[in-house]
């Protein structure tokens, strides 16, 4: 089995610089931002899977992709970069990342907004999604990161 590289997640607007402890842009944890060129291909790969998974599930709570090879063929006829290795929900995210303001009809990108959030903007709905993405980066983290006797066996 061929490994794949692992890119920074880095967008180049870090907050951990700024005291917090997950970074508003890429959602890594400050440890994870300091120490990323130390890390072997399998820490890269910990990190980027927990992320995808993070962003997929806060993209799938908003709207659904009903045609993936659409929505494929779009990103490549935009020239919108994306992670071919993540699911359909985080290439998504790419798009509006990318052009939400410009999206009219979003069946024609192979994707549909649940009927909850029809009535907003895809630029307000992108900022919402990114806001859960970040909420639920800063739970992991003080859920596992801020706990560490959690996992310990106490002696009694």
């Amino acid at each position: 089995m061929l490994e794949r590289a692992v890119k920074t997640p880095c967008i180049g607007v870090c907050s951990t610089g700024i005291g917090d402890s997950v970074c508003r842009g890429c959602k890594r944890f400050s440890h994870e931002v300091i120490d990323w060129n130390s890390y072997t291909l399998a820490q890269k790969q910990a990190v980027d899977s927990r992320l995808s998974g993070f962003l997929s599930q806060c993209v799938s709570n908003k709207l659904q992709v009903r045609d993936a090879a659409l929505l494929k063929w779009q990103l490549e006829v935009q020239k919108v970069r994306y992670v071919e290795h993540h699911d359909e929900y985080c290439w998504v995210f790419s798009l509006l990342k990318a052009g939400a303001g410009q999206i009219n009809d979003t069946q024609a990108f192979g994707f549909e907004v649940d009927i909850r959030f029809r009535d907003l903007p895809l630029i307000e709905l992108r900022e919402q999604i990114d806001q859960e993405f970040y909420i639920l980066s800063e739970a992991h983290y003080e859920r596992y990161m801020l706990t560490p006797d959690l996992f310990r066996e106490t002696s009694r």
